[in-house]
């Protein structure tokens, strides 16, 4: 064992994690704001906590029994090895309760961080951008720390130290744990979170006509505790699971190297490279320090990044030539880098109000829901063109200079490398997803606390950043999921040929059952995307009746001498969502294990290739298109569109009207359906993975 990549490995992931908790304690010692700011946050907290104990409750309880069922299967089929079998069921519960865990804290420091957001509004945006980042930064760095302190420590547990080419097929278990944790976390928070705004924007602002998180609105605290349930915690989950598979994935092809060479560097070379990535964002993060005449919080947000990164290109040096020696793999995982990079690019570009795509649909608002509905659908299938040949430059790229090594299976290692590349900066970028939420929430806690306007200005402003980040973490996370898709693909060939003792390296389209399980896996993509979205649109129903109701029964709402019932909106988002993610749940775990055994391992192979292909296209779709969708409802509120007379449009006009339908409609696209689709893509390859044995 070389304890020197040990020590790299955890002192990288245990200093993150000590991180983590002083970035904490630095938000929480800061101002509360005033009583009624304390108030509206007290309700926000409370929501939000309730539903994610009832949520992992009902998760935890699916995870022991799925442990229990996947244990027992993998024993049976490979010969009664109920050792193997333990061993799958302990490390996939590992994996689940990190997952849980990772997600958890992070949104428990997120409502925590709302309110000294809101609260640092009222002295400059500088702080106010300070506190909501390193509030985010939580997150990002316990999510991407359990992670790399999670495979390593199941790594080691099972064998790695005598046997580390036997240990990373031991452990796929973890990666798939955390997969399930995340797809379920997903789904829910994003049924519960869409079904609340959902219901919030079309009653509140196009029917009764009253402003974004006015306090008579009673869904607006279901929709702000939505925004922490759906974006810090499933979020959050599934980057955990993004980052625990692709390394696992990595080390399995690892393997193949170490058998040429016999230097376990090829398979710790990935938790290596992940632990670095954690310095170079931590470096980024201290590196943001906006002053009290911050005005661009994009830019000062971007500048974090671009030190990450270029740190990240730094430590990827380091380990290729300490570790590999060979220039090859650091060009490789630079290419994952400058993937990355793009990716935060093509979103912005997409998704921002500074370019062409918002504005086309802002403009299209001018004629109404109709257009602006054609034009965001539009935008949402062009932005599917640069995400792909990005991805695919980066893989023949990559390929291409891992070949140039000379090692059999070079080139694949090369991928896998550029993957961990691009992993490198997950945990800045975390940092930033989490930002949007704890954001919008402090716009909607001085609205309802009777704020002045100049510090709802400086909330809004950050709010649109925030609609910005979070798009951008959606295209990392897809642009991540496409990248190792050929990775994970790669690690289950290799693992079918461990179980075959032949070698399995192709996969025939023409091959009738090939040809059906790839239909299938294409299938499956559309079909969990149609119930994911028709469980918000139900959802939904059940909280635009209860509102509607809530206004007819006391008109007193509406004159602001009663208040609504907020919880009553809050229970119904929460039985809608725990209901409602069931299904779509149980057919992506469900429809991959019936074709493989139904037919085989082949069948599979052409499933989990064209699925994952058709997810990452779809995927890409609903989330650009979503978020295009939202910055232009934003674009036209902050006074950016002007009508025929050059007088900008104000809220409350039929244009804005059309604008909010189409957020409307790009709502379960980009916050429940796409997010949940980066998990499935994710999960297929795990899940294949794991049930390997069973489709020989």
């Amino acid at each position: 064992m070389n304890w020197t990549e040990v020590a790299i490995v955890y002192i990288a992931g245990l200093g993150a994690v000590a991180f983590a908790m002083y970035l904490a304690w630095d938000v929480l010692r800061r101002d509360q704001g005033t009583p009624a700011m304390q108030t509206i946050a007290g309700m926000i907290y409370q929501g939000a906590m309730a539903f994610l104990n009832r949520q992992y409750r009902t998760i935890g309880m699916l995870a022991v029994v799925g442990a229990i069922i996947i244990g027992a299967l993998i024993a049976i089929f490979q010969n009664y090895d109920w050792i193997l079998g333990i061993q799958t069921s302990v490390s996939f519960l590992v994996g689940a309760g990190l997952s849980a865990l990772a997600g958890f804290i992070g949104m428990y420091i997120a409502v925590r961080s709302n309110i000294r957001t809101a609260s640092a509004a009222r002295r400059s945006l500088g702080e106010a951008l300070t506190v909501a980042l390193r509030g985010g930064a939580v997150s990002g760095f316990l999510v991407v720390a359990l992670s790399l302190l999670g495979v390593a420590s199941i790594f080691y547990a099972f064998g790695g130290a005598t046997a580390p080419d036997k240990a990373p097929f031991l452990i796929v278990g973890f990666g798939f744990g955390a997969s399930f944790v995340a797809l379920f976390a997903q789904l829910g928070g994003g049924i519960y979170t869409k079904a609340a705004d959902v219901g919030a924007d079309l009653v509140g602002k196009v029917e009764a006509g009253i402003p974004e998180d006015d306090p008579r609105n009673p869904a607006v605290i279901a929709d702000l505790v939505g925004d922490n349930v759906g974006d810090c915690a499933g979020r959050g989950a599934d980057l955990f699971e993004s980052t625990a598979a692709e390394n696992i994935g990595a080390m399995i092809l690892g393997v193949a190297v170490f058998a040429q060479t016999h230097n376990p560097a090829w398979i710790l070379f990935p938790l290596v490279v992940r632990a670095l990535g954690i310095v170079a964002c931590a470096v980024g993060l201290l590196s943001v320090r906006p002053g009290p005449r911050t005005t661009n919080a994009m830019g000062t947000l971007n500048r974090g990044y671009y030190v990450a990164a270029i740190l990240s290109v730094i430590g990827m040096f380091l380990a290729t030539h300490f570790m590999l020696g060979m220039i090859q793999f650091f060009i490789a995982g630079v290419v994952g880098i400058a993937t990355s990079i793009a990716f935060v690019y093509i979103t912005q570009y997409y998704t921002s109000g500074s370019w062409r795509p918002v504005r086309e649909i802002a403009d299209a608002a001018r004629t109404g829901p109709a257009t602006t509905i054609i034009s965001g659908l539009a935008i949402g299938f062009e932005c599917t063109a640069l995400p792909v040949i990005s991805i695919s430059v980066a893989l023949l790229a990559s390929y291409w200079v891992g070949s140039q090594s000379g090692l059999s299976g070079g080139g694949i290692y090369g991928t896998a490398i550029a993957t961990m590349g691009m992993l490198m900066t997950a945990a800045y970028i975390l940092a930033m997803d989490t930002f949007g939420p704890i954001t919008d929430n402090a716009g909607g806690i001085t609205e309802m606390s009777g704020s002045p306007e100049e510090i709802r200005d400086i909330t809004d402003g950050l709010d649109a950043v925030g609609n910005t980040t979070k798009a951008l973490t959606k295209g990392y996370a897809i642009g991540s999921a496409a990248l190792a898709a050929f990775l994970l693909f790669s690690a289950y060939l290799d693992k079918v040929a461990q179980l075959t003792g032949r070698p399995f390296n192709t996969v025939n389209l023409a091959n009738v059952s090939v040809f059906v399980g790839a239909l299938v896996g294409a299938m499956l993509v559309f079909l969990f995307s149609s119930l994911a979205i028709r469980a918000v649109g139900r959802a939904a129903s059940r909280m635009i009746e209860e509102v509607r109701r809530q206004f007819r029964a006391d008109p007193g709402i509406m004159e602001g001498t009663s208040q609504p019932d907020f919880a009553r909106c809050v229970d119904i988002s929460t039985r809608g969502a725990l209901r409602e993610m069931i299904a779509p749940g149980l057919l992506a775990v469900g429809a991959p294990i019936v074709v493989g055994i139904l037919l085989r391992a082949e069948a599979e192979a052409g499933l989990l290739m064209v699925g994952t292909m058709a997810g990452i296209i779809l995927a890409t779709v609903m989330n650009n298109g979503g978020g295009a969708w939202d910055n232009a409802k934003k674009f036209i509120e902050a006074g950016n569109l002007k009508d025929l007379n050059g007088v900008p449009v104000k809220k409350g006009t039929p244009i804005h009207a059309a604008a909010v339908v189409g957020d409307t409609v790009g709502d379960p696209f980009k916050d429940t359906a796409g997010p949940s689709l980066h998990v499935l893509i994710k999960l297929l390859s795990t899940l294949t993975l794991v049930f390997a044995p069973l489709f020989i």
